[in-house]
């Protein structure tokens, strides 16, 4: 680092601040930061500025880069403020520094500017690392989240579960379906399973050989699956596929299915009927009392 060209911007960070402010100030009027209040947006440009000085004259080595960065990540200011603020300074501290210069030739012209790109490269880069960290961090929480709610297995009654799918079954979602149905089998001590595919919008060869295994897999800890939710056009597909499911029931409705799965564990649904007379005469009893 240049010693000499490094002093002449930390002697004159006044003016370098107040050009550089007043140039982010136009970038306000037409971007994301126009919603921010006033106050906000002076402390934090004055912040970010004091933070960049910071770093350059410690080489880099400021914690203070990593603080301020974390409170943006928390606050919701996107990564595009740090990064256009930083090639706001890259411009203003290059025409500052060839300002101040009596003579400029080329060679001096490419020493500013590598000069200034070793301030600044490093400092986007530290922030870039900052954002893409935090980034990754909430994607794997939410790949976490979403593994959870992929293939929920739902207990609706003694020995009867529920397992309803929504949306595209790939391999790695079928591995997490195949995994949730067996230890929840075990789980809940399940002897019936129905597996609702009414919110699945294609049943292409690839999701019925998912589901077929599935149901296999059941089948072999001592359980039995029951695939509900057969739409018309689904029906017309599995046809047209070849594809075998008389392995296990098929139902068209959920209601259906859970008819069919009480009637495995030896119960069933009793209508029952009011009788008017009955109610008459109780409420007939209850008046003369």
């Amino acid at each position: 680092m240049d010693e000499k060209l490094k002093n002449v911007v930390l002697e004159h960070s006044d003016d370098i601040v107040k050009m550089w402010l007043e140039e982010i100030e136009t970038h306000k009027k037409n971007d994301y930061t126009s919603t921010i209040s006033e106050e906000m947006f002076e402390n934090t440009n004055r912040e970010f500025v004091n933070v960049i000085f910071s770093s350059i004259e410690k080489k880099g080595l400021s914690s203070d880069l990593d603080d301020f960065s974390e409170r943006l990540i928390n606050l919701g200011w996107p990564l595009s403020y740090l990064t256009d603020g930083m090639q706001v300074f890259r411009r203003v501290v290059t025409g500052y520094i060839l300002q101040q210069s009596e003579k400029i030739d080329s060679d001096y012209f490419s020493k500013v500017l590598r000069e200034v790109d070793d301030w600044v490269d490093p400092i986007i880069n530290r922030l870039v690392n900052e954002y893409s960290g935090s980034w990754e961090h909430i994607v794997s929480l939410q790949r976490v989240a979403l593994q959870e709610l992929s293939a929920p297995l739902i207990p609706v009654m003694e020995n009867i579960t529920i397992m309803p799918l929504i949306g595209t079954i790939d391999t790695e979602r079928a591995k997490q379906i195949m995994e949730n149905l067996l230890d929840g089998v075990i789980k809940h001590n399940a002897e019936v399973v129905l597996i609702d595919i009414t919110g699945v919008p294609v049943v292409d060869t690839m999701v019925a050989h998912h589901i077929i295994q599935a149901a296999e897999a059941v089948r072999l800890i001592g359980s039995r699956c029951i695939l509900v939710g057969i739409r018309p056009e689904i029906a017309q597909t599995i046809v047209n596929l070849g594809i075998d499911l008389g392995k296990f029931p098929t139902k068209s409705s959920l209601r259906k299915g859970f008819q069919t799965a009480l009637e495995l564990t030896n119960r069933r649904i009793e209508e029952t009927q009011n009788n008017d007379k009955d109610i008459e005469r109780l409420i007939d009893s209850l008046d003369r009392e």
